[in-house]
């Protein structure tokens, strides 16, 4: 598969080829775009590394999934025959992430942090609605691995006994005794427990984009590296996946000698390993229906998350349904086998949940997800699209055009910039893009060099040279941007979140004339504090991230030399500023400090801290806030005439 487009090809996207007619659209209000209705399943059910995987009950009657449709994410069960969603928490502040119900029975565990602190405890939830936490402390995080294969018990682990050091522990579902599995002697994150117990696989982070697979054995106390590099020295990226249920294989994706991710099986018993799932892309995620007859896997497919089942014994492919205009993204077989749950969702739409019955081929559609008020045909579907960078280098992203836009009208735009470093923007619902979007803004959702998706070497090409090259690549999409025909060039600002908010504030420190306005998302200011104050629990993470962006000792010059506050009296331009009270991951400091230094400049900063927020706006009151402030600001530098 190409995925570079050619030049021609190019030229032939509607970007700067014919415009489409513009027309008028009706422009909603953020209480009417907060009116749609986010649902998630559990991380852990059919895709162990995440997405919206819903769990079914013991009986398959009903699907758990956290939802905000209260303001605050909560647990509700959705009838599998339809009918409303059944409220079964009451958080106000708190988001609650859904694990999944008990095997037998309809207790339920849950994940739940503090106000967005990230110290997230495992919950269990009685029929009756009595609450308890099973991992008490205050600065303790736990994760949940995996359901014992007896459905008796779960693993997990937790940082109890060392705040950087997750140890994994089994507890039983009658009583809730623990046990301690294996106790980490440090550099090793734990992910998955074999069926027997024997075994723990580890991984150890060597850098963003290497990484280690070990097994430990629990019998004799060996732990094997089951991925050595190859050849030595190689940068190779290996991630566990998932046990077979039978506990005679372990899956795990690797790019070793390739540039994408692909599924290799471990033979547990002879170590034997063979390619089981090599596509064009990476493979992310791979795991079991809980029956052990189905092998789910998910794949990276430029941007865009592409979910396949196997019969598990044989990997014949399974058919999965097709909903018109939109993606299936996620899917989970009821344990009995009669069910298929699913999600499908389109760019301007997001995900809804829906169940085919096996027996029948009948599909159901269980949620609606967008406001009744809000119809579709006004929101845009954005289109992934390619560039040439400044050295020629082919830049990828996703371009949101507002229906009014055209030559004669010609709009405001952002370029967005994803977190990470490292992260990766993909073409699914996003209320505040949609939101800029409809209210006649372009945006041009980037996935500059560094960001992962697009192999290794891409991926690796901002190491160390953070807010260089890649803020480079935003520089030179206005050129894109401009050549569209419908998008002023004099009004073009910049806009991201967490790393992209870094960029925000490095584009205006570094490029300052080249970008109208800035919008700056809970972002990095000083990089020295920042890889300073990274939480002890990110554990051997943070090593990575060292090595990727700088030792706060060693590499202490560079850092402050990259880090905006120490060249704040550079910028120039209209500032934003948005910050979560409780976020651990960029504290409240990087933000206070940057407006107070741009404030002397006499730029216009505006600057809002949310409370019982984190790294990222969960509640909807937050979001409301977030977003209108955001279009005020923007109405007020970006959109007024060109200069």
């Amino acid at each position: 598969m190409n995925r570079i487009l050619p030049l021609a090809l190019l030229l032939a996207l509607p970007i700067l080829g014919e415009s489409p007619a513009p027309r008028q659209v009706r422009q909603y209000t953020i209480d009417q775009l907060l009116s749609t209705t986010s649902y998630a399943g559990s991380p852990n059910a059919a895709l162990p590394m995440g997405g919206y995987a819903d769990t079914f009950s013991p009986d398959g009657s009903k699907i758990l999934v956290s939802s905000n449709r209260t303001g605050v994410f909560n647990a509700f069960a959705i009838p599998v025959d339809g009918g409303a969603p059944v409220q079964l928490t009451d958080s106000k502040v708190n988001a609650v992430q859904v694990i999944g119900w008990f095997p037998r029975d309809e207790r339920f565990l849950y994940l739940s942090d503090q106000g967005g602190n990230e110290l997230t405890h495992l919950y269990v939830q009685s029929p009756d609605g009595q609450v308890r936490d099973l991992t008490p402390g205050e600065k303790v995080r736990a994760e949940f691995l995996d359901w014992a294969p007896d459905g008796r018990s779960f693993f997990f682990t937790t940082n109890e006994r060392d705040p950087g050091l997750f140890d994994v522990y089994e507890m039983a579902l009658d009583g809730y005794e623990r046990k301690l599995l294996f106790t980490n002697p440090g550099g090793f994150l734990p992910q998955g427990v074999s069926p027997d117990r024997r075994h723990v696989a580890l991984g150890k982070s060597q850098g963003t984009s290497d990484n280690d697979l070990l097994l430990h054995d629990r019998t004799t106390g060996r732990t094997v590296l089951l991925t050595p590099d190859d050849p030595p020295g190689a940068e190779v990226d290996n991630g566990f996946q998932a046990f077979s249920p039978d506990g005679a294989s372990l899956y795990y994706t690797t790019d070793q000698g390739a540039e994408f991710k692909r599924l290799m099986r471990y033979d547990m018993v002879t170590g034997k390993q063979e390619e089981v799932l090599r596509p064009s892309w990476d493979v992310v995620a791979a795991g079991f229906s809980r029956s052990g007859k189905h092998l789910v896997v998910a794949v990276n497919d430029d941007a865009r998350t592409r979910v396949s089942a196997f019969e598990a014994a044989g990997m014949r492919p399974v058919e999965l349904p097709r909903v018109p205009d939109q993606l299936v993204t996620d899917v989970e077989f009821s344990p009995d086998g009669r069910w298929l749950a699913y999600y499908a969702e389109a760019g301007n739409t997001p995900p809804n949940l829906y169940v085919r019955d096996l027996k029948t081929g009948k599909d159901r559609q269980l949620t609606r997800s967008l406001g009744d008020q809000i119809d579709p045909a006004d929101l845009v579907s954005g289109e992934i699209v390619r560039f040439k960078s400044y050295d020629g280098l082919e830049v990828p992203g996703i371009l949101y055009r507002p229906h009014q836009a055209s030559p004669g009208n010609r709009v405001p735009a952002l370029v967005k910039v994803h977190g990470g470093p490292g992260g990766q923007a993909t073409p699914g619902y996003s209320a505040m893009i949609q939101y800029l979007v409809n209210h006649g803004y372009a945006v041009f959702d980037i996935n500059n060099r560094g960001s992962s998706g697009y192999g290794k070497t891409f991926h690796s090409l901002d190491d160390r040279k953070h807010g260089d090259v890649d803020l480079d690549d935003c520089v030179a999409s206005k050129k894109m941007l401009a050549a569209a025909g419908w998008i002023d060039a004099e009004r073009i600002g910049i806009y991201g979140g967490s790393y992209g908010g870094y960029m925000v504030l490095a584009a205006l420190a570094f490029r300052p004339k080249e970008f109208a306005v800035g919008v700056d998302v809970y972002g990095i200011s000083n990089w020295k504090r920042t890889m300073e104050s990274i939480p002890a629990w990110w554990g051997a993470e943070r090593d990575g991230l060292i090595r990727e962006i700088g030792d706060p000792e060693k590499d202490a010059d560079a850092l402050l030399r990259k880090s905006p506050l120490f060249h704040a009296d550079k910028i120039e331009r209209p500032l934003l500023v948005l910050q979560g009270e409780n976020d651990p991951r960029v504290l409240k400091q990087e933000s206070d400090s940057i407006v107070e230094a741009v404030k002397k400049n006499g730029v216009p900063v505006e600057y809002l801290v949310f409370e019982n927020e984190g790294h990222g706006f969960r509640r909807k009151e937050s979001q409301k806030r977030a977003y209108e402030a955001t279009l005020t600001f923007l109405d007020k530098y970006l959109k007024a005439p060109s200069r």
